[in-house]
């Protein structure tokens, strides 16, 4: 299963196209594209609603099966995720998740709790934290591997993550 995930584009409809035009099984935007819900360049991917996002249509969270597996997508406003994880943890605990995918902090970063990812791809546009401007790919089939990848393409960081 491969998932392609951005978040934080804050109205870049360059950078969300091209992003969106990467073979996957699945994409997912997690909210502030800053874009229309309609607009042509969302068509292609999973979106939810990001504290920036003015176009109420958006819903505040997607749950939809991937290669057998269950993603979870928000932004993460809603579930305080600069604090702390465990509102989006016991989100997924509740909806059997498999991947948790969320943005709202501009910092990418993947963790494993209790068989779950937990997943932020950062911000295209506007990072933070001294880190560049990211997407990430989620390789999932005997192993885990999560990719962060910058505007060009190039990898920033690769995780494999173990199954804990």
């Amino acid at each position: 299963m491969k998932l392609v995930v951005m978040s934080d584009s804050h109205g870049d409809k360059e950078t969300v196209k091209a992003v969106s035009a990467l073979p996957a099984d699945a994409i997912f935007h997690c909210g502030d594209s800053e874009l229309s819900f309609d607009d042509p360049v969302l068509h292609t991917m999973h979106r939810v609603r990001g504290n920036c996002d003015c176009d109420a249509r958006f819903p505040s969270s997607v749950l939809v099966e991937v290669q057998g597996k269950k993603v979870l997508a928000v932004h993460g406003h809603e579930h305080d995720v600069r604090m702390s994880l465990m509102g989006l943890y016991y989100s997924a605990k509740e909806l059997g998740a498999n991947i948790v995918l969320f943005g709202h902090s501009h910092l990418y970063g993947a963790e494993m709790k209790d068989g779950i990812l937990f997943l932020n791809p950062g911000s295209t546009v506007q990072p933070r934290g001294g880190k560049k401007a990211t997407y990430a790919v989620v390789e999932w089939d005997e192993n885990l591997r999560v990719t962060f990848k910058n505007l060009q393409h190039k990898t920033v960081e690769e995780k494999e993550l173990k199954n804990i």
